[in-house]
């Protein structure tokens, strides 16, 4: 209509906000009336009204109207979407038939990672600082970022480092959460860049490295600490019109980001594993080093002894790997059709090129079609037909991606349990021959 954002929102919220959220509360009210009684009280009114607010206000104007949308309620398992590995902090993935049905992972399918309690944020008063190796550091609220900065979006999938974790805890137990194929999502994101948003600051030319401070407070014993990590500011350059190096995330698939996947703003690394796409974002540090945070410093490394000199000498984990896994099956007559995804190393231009699947321990093999939706650090979804008569047959799954990079028959064990890509396999026994 012409009205810049902010004169915009303030006429809004005086005369025309509280009317149509009044409306929208009214019908939310009727509607959950006849909803099941538990779910009325696991989420308040405001929470239905503010996501249905936020299509009518401007993009800018959205992340405010969702303020009041957190639901920090216990997780009712028997209701929940996801599978909680660990209730306190949340850490919970998808059933996998779920998670392949569609290329954009529905926010209530996709896995939450935390390693701390959801932080309690008001969004009008949170901040964002740019600080170190710039020529003037800068602080701005969520709405000040949004209104300064172009917006830009993409689709991506972010993946956890310890996805299969627990297929390495058959050779010998390892510590973290113990996931099984499903910390894994593919979705649209929407933010501002971080390469605008430094350029207002100016980095200086001796810039190696950019650190990200959540707002999160992580306990270990009696140390308490936030979650952090940091990126080569080489990453921006990889950027182009239609992705970007990094995000600055308040958005998920068209609404708000919900509490659990880092309200009100977050980091998106695209082909870097989740660990790097820190949540509750509150500080970015420009440096000539990688962050000392403990989980850039000496967590998500790929080590083997763990011993403090391995640790301290072992760089980070940037990439995830070329992966892939079965995830359903459905009889059709004397066959079996079989889904699943897979997911190229995480590198500019890098796509699935081939997903094969054996029945004979891999002396065959046979291409299964692949998904037609496909993207840049994007997974891609395949399916395949096959005949398999025997429930003691070892199903085997493995993927090889643009750049020639295949999953390995197996993968030696690391005490982190980290970057489990061999190849997946599924008894047929469970597949409910």
């Amino acid at each position: 209509m012409g009205v810049s954002p902010p004169s915009f929102y303030l006429r809004t919220r005086r005369a025309d906000a509280q009317p149509l959220a009044t409306l929208i509360v009214l019908l939310c009210l009727v509607a959950m009336y006849f909803t099941n009684r538990r779910q009325f009280l696991s989420r308040s009114a405001f929470a239905f009204a503010g996501a249905a607010a936020s299509s009518l206000l401007p993009w800018s104007v959205a992340s405010r109207a969702s303020a009041s949308t957190w639901d920090e309620a216990q997780v009712d398992p028997a209701k929940a979407d996801l599978i909680y590995r660990t209730p306190a902090p949340r850490n919970g993935e998808p059933k996998l038939d779920k998670l392949v049905e569609n290329w954009i992972t529905p926010t209530p399918q996709f896995y939450i990672r935390s390693h701390g309690a959801n932080p309690a944020v008001v969004a009008d008063e949170f901040k964002v600082s740019v600080d170190g190796m710039v020529e003037k550091s800068l602080v701005f609220s969520i709405q000040e970022l949004v209104e300064k900065f172009p917006k830009s979006s993409c689709t991506c999938t972010v993946s956890c480092a310890g996805i299969r974790r627990y297929e390495f805890n058959k050779m010998k137990e390892v510590r973290g959460v113990a996931w099984q194929e499903g910390p894994i999502g593919n979705a649209v994101w929407s933010g501002v860049r971080l390469s605008d948003v430094l350029k207002a600051a100016g980095v200086n030319a001796e810039a190696k490295h950019v650190w990200f401070e959540g707002a999160d407070e992580v306990v270990d014993g009696k140390t308490t600490f936030p979650f952090g990590g940091s990126v080569p500011i080489s990453k921006l350059s990889e950027e182009d019109s239609s992705m970007p190096g990094v995000l600055l995330a308040t958005h998920m698939n068209g609404q708000p980001l919900l509490a659990d996947h880092g309200f009100p703003i977050r980091t998106i690394v695209p082909g870097y594993i989740g660990a790097r796409s820190v949540k509750w974002l509150r500080k970015i540090v420009v440096s000539d080093k990688p962050s000392p945070n403990h989980f850039i410093a000496d967590v998500y490394k790929m080590v083997y002894s763990g011993t403090p000199v391995e640790i301290d000498e072992t760089a980070p984990i940037y990439r995830y790997p070329v992966n892939a896994a079965l995830c359903s099956a459905e009889k059709q007559a004397d066959k079996m059709h079989l889904k699943g995804y897979a997911l190229p190393t995480g590198r500019k231009g890098c796509s699935i090129s081939r997903v094969e699947i054996s029945t004979d321990n891999g002396t065959s093999w046979t291409n299964a079609t692949l998904g037609k939706e496909i993207g840049d650090f994007c997974w891609q979804l395949w399916s395949v037909t096959l005949t398999i008569a025997n429930p003691s047959t070892v199903i085997c799954v493995r993927a090889t991606d643009s750049q020639g990079n295949t999953m390995p028959e197996t993968v030696p064990w690391n005490p982190k349990g980290y970057l489990y890509n061999a190849w997946h396999r599924v008894p047929a026994s469970r597949l409910d021959i």
